[in-house]
């Protein structure tokens, strides 16, 4: 009995902490907007393709995870109850905040926003990564070429760059955000994700997805 209430309740922690930080993850992300100041390559994509429709940037963010996660059957990934979550629960919560926050003005307050939002999404990769119960759909994307002996530094890059790219010629925000971005994600998910991990053994090739 003893063992099945450990069980259950490491269950129950590790629920708290994925839906946790994928919150915080679109809440981050909704800071990066606010700011104004460029966003991850990724959501730069989203933007992009907000700004030529009648859909807000989160359902934007569903939608492509939606075509991300089918590009998975072919690599033969599976996923978890945290990758099927990671799809809705981000773009949700983005879509949730931007409709009823507006965006600053004063340059300090889109700068305060902009290193908020670095920083807590690099909390909340650690987060939801280190909960341990699947990987984002473009995280895991990005793990399936690696396990079919790609280098998942190479596929990153190159997946980054087109999706960046054709954000930005979709009229996404690309600015000091989108770098310091890119410059501090990976150096914060080394920190965080071991740290919420407690110990679990992550996935191969986790980290260098991030």
């Amino acid at each position: 009995m003893d063992t099945a209430r450990v069980y259950v309740r490491g269950v129950r922690l590790r629920l708290a902490q994925l839906y946790g930080g994928l919150v915080l993850y679109g809440v981050s992300s909704s800071l990066l907007v606010l700011a104004g100041l460029g966003l991850d390559p990724w959501d730069v994509f989203h933007q992009g393709l907000a700004r030529h429709t009648s859909l807000a940037i989160g359902t934007w963010a569903i939608l492509v995870g939606v075509v991300v996660l089918l590009l998975w059957i072919p690599l033969r990934q599976r996923p978890g109850i945290g990758t099927l979550s990671n799809v809705v629960l981000v773009g949700g919560t983005m879509d949730l905040v931007l409709g009823h926050v507006h965006a600053p003005h004063a340059l300090a307050v889109r700068v305060a926003c902009l290193v908020c939002g670095v920083f807590l999404n690099g909390v909340a990769t650690g987060a939801y990564i280190g909960a341990g119960l699947g990987p984002g759909p473009r995280d895991g994307l990005m793990t399936g070429f690696a396990a079919r002996g790609h280098s998942i530094r190479v596929v990153r890059t190159g997946i980054e760059v087109v999706v960046l790219a054709t954000g930005w010629l979709l009229g996404g925000t690309v600015g000091v955000g989108t770098v310091l971005y890119a410059l501090a994600i990976g150096p914060l998910a080394h920190v965080f994700v071991p740290l919420f991990a407690r110990g679990r053994p992550m996935p191969e090739h986790a980290l260098e997805a991030v």
